[in-house]
């Protein structure tokens, strides 16, 4: 977000370095986080005991505070009672004192005042906790001077407020202040009461420090401070040692599916006990070995299969050469035969054809199956190479109707490539676009960068349904079994053409939509055995999306290029 700009320059400056600091601070704290929000999402274990030692920290902490809180007041109500008691003693023997003095001009009354105070602190049982007694007259019995037992000075606990709570009432009034004493903050329970007299309103102020009921207090919170940390450290072993007993055995779990799923098939847990776990580690083991046993019976079937697709194709091929040899004699005779003959014996040559290409299709699949096929690299140019395809399937493609428009750069297309299995592939993508072209063009292009070339065919056909471009590439698979083909294919040809990509270490992908067309992109290395990362061609036609600079897709292809066969 950018500063306004009304603000000024050095203001505008200054949110500019702010913003630079944050995001940096920002990038620092999630680098320093990092391990931890990991460790935090993979861990059950931590995610566990840290939310058991939340959770006990606030139970633990609330019920400190209720305790302590609790213990505090108690220690307090007590003390209250204590001093109650005794102040309602020494307000009658105040009283008692005094009440021999009919009126407050009496000489005799201060002297009488002072011994009060000195004997009520004498009998005080509290004194040696510093317990302070004081008594005055009001503002209209000046005649009397306050008198206080302690040397110390009580204006901070015997407030204006607690003067006139016992004067205006007449009743006895407490609080609770804080005042310093010796150097050190004091808590007091001050307590004030009227004395009944004859010749005036006297008031005495009893003052009793709270210095044991405040240590103990703070005993009592220490200690279940302590007790608190105790039990929640406690709690937290506990909830480590549980968790420990059941994330082992899943952990285990874990890692014994790891080495099943990477073909370890004899790996299994240990059963220990016949709790649930141990229950849990056996159905893991008879799954693991029901599993094992399924992908055994399936491995074998497939070899089985594949041997016997081998064997028989290996097979066929002698009496299929015998039977080769009659028909292309019969073949070459069929202008002496009558014309039902003559047809007969061209239809005869053109099932032979269909019957020796499905057999050459079931051995190269035997081949990749048994992993035997091999790639005989070397580097060639791919320009001839796909023209010498759509050379090939052009008179296909006018019997049906069909206009191939190639699409090559000028310069050579050098890459390292297995050039028989290339053409392969093209003659597969090709053919399979003229037999769905229902008769409009097929565009074929050619495009190369400096680490891949990458090929595309696109027709304008019946297209394909959303998720056939991932099956087009299976066995035997078609989009629509019940048209009638042209090219009479074995089903076999896109699965062969993946298998020729996947070998050169390339991808061959489709696209389609309904009543669109189709388009197949084949992508290979420059250099036999690199990594690919980008296509030069785009894998969704041009026509398809927004318009983009062609220099962007390949800088070495353009329109002046294209050749109409």
């Amino acid at each position: 977000m950018r500063a306004p700009a009304w603000l000024p320059m050095p203001v505008r400056r200054t949110l500019r370095v702010l913003r630079r600091y944050f995001r940096v601070s920002a990038r620092r704290l999630e680098r320093f986080l990092a391990p931890a929000r990991r460790e935090w999402r993979r861990s059950l274990q931590l995610r566990v005991v840290a939310l058991t030692l939340v959770a006990s920290s606030l139970l633990v902490g609330a019920f400190g505070f209720f305790v302590a809180e609790r213990s505090a007041k108690i220690l307090l109500n007590r003390a209250q009672d204590e001093v109650q008691s005794s102040m309602a003693g020494k307000v009658k023997y105040a009283a008692s004192q005094l009440s021999v003095h009919r009126q407050a001009r009496d000489p005799r009354l201060q002297a009488t005042v002072n011994t009060t105070v000195d004997v009520l602190a004498d009998d005080d049982p509290a004194e040696s906790g510093g317990s302070v007694v004081s008594l005055r007259a009001d503002q209209f019995t000046t005649e009397i001077d306050a008198v206080t037992s302690a040397k110390m000075d009580t204006s901070e606990l015997i407030t204006a407020d607690l003067i006139r709570a016992v004067s205006r009432d007449g009743k006895v009034a407490e609080q609770v202040r804080t005042a310093q004493v010796d150097g050190r903050q004091t808590k007091f329970l001050v307590y004030g009461s009227p004395v009944p007299t004859s010749f005036g309103h006297v008031e005495l102020y009893y003052l009793v420090p709270l210095t044991t009921e405040d240590s103990a207090a703070n005993q009592i919170r220490t200690t279940v401070l302590v007790t608190g940390l105790a039990l929640v450290i406690l709690l937290g072993v506990v909830a480590g040692l549980v968790t420990r007993l059941v994330v082992l055995p899943v952990r285990d779990a874990a890692r014994t599916a790891q080495r099943l799923s990477a073909g370890l098939l004899d790996q299994r847990m240990k059963v220990d006990g016949e709790d649930d776990l141990a229950l849990l580690a056996a159905s893991f083991n008879q799954m693991a070995a029901n599993l094992q046993r399924q992908i055994v019976r399936l491995e074998e079937m497939s070899r089985l299969q594949r041997r016997f697709t081998s064997d028989v194709s290996h097979e066929l091929r002698t009496p299929l050469t015998t039977v080769r040899m009659a028909a292309d004699l019969i073949f070459s005779e069929r202008e002496d035969f009558d014309p039902a003959v003559a047809r007969s014996a061209e239809l005869l040559q053109a099932e032979l054809d269909r019957f020796e290409s499905l057999l050459t299709d079931l051995l190269e699949i035997s081949r990749f199956d048994a992993g035997f096929a091999a790639l005989d690299a070397e580097h060639a140019d791919l320009v001839p190479i796909v023209q010498r395809v759509a050379d090939r399937l052009t008179g296909l493609a006018d019997r049906v109707g069909v206009t191939l428009e190639l699409r090559v750069p000028e310069a050579p297309v050098i890459a390292e490539i297995d050039p028989r299995r290339i053409e392969r592939v093209l003659r597969n993508l090709v053919g399979n676009a003229v037999e769905h072209g229902e008769g409009r063009p097929v565009q074929i292009t050619l495009a190369c960068d400096e680490a891949a070339v990458a090929v595309t065919v696109r027709d304008h056909g019946i297209g394909l349904k959303p998720g056939e471009e991932r099956l087009v590439f299976n066995r035997f698979w078609r989009a629509d079994p019940s048209r009638a083909r042209q090219t009479g294919g074995t089903g076999l040809g896109l699965s062969i053409s993946a298998e020729d990509a996947r070998l050169h270490g390339g991808w061959l992908e489709a696209w389609g939509a309904p009543g669109e067309g189709a388009q197949f992109r084949l992508t290979l290395p420059v250099r036999s055995g690199d990594r690919l990362v980008a296509a030069p061609l785009t894998l969704i036609p041009r026509d398809r999306v927004p318009a983009i600079d062609s220099s962007a897709v390949n800088g070495r292809l353009s329109d002046e290029t294209a050749e109409v066969i």
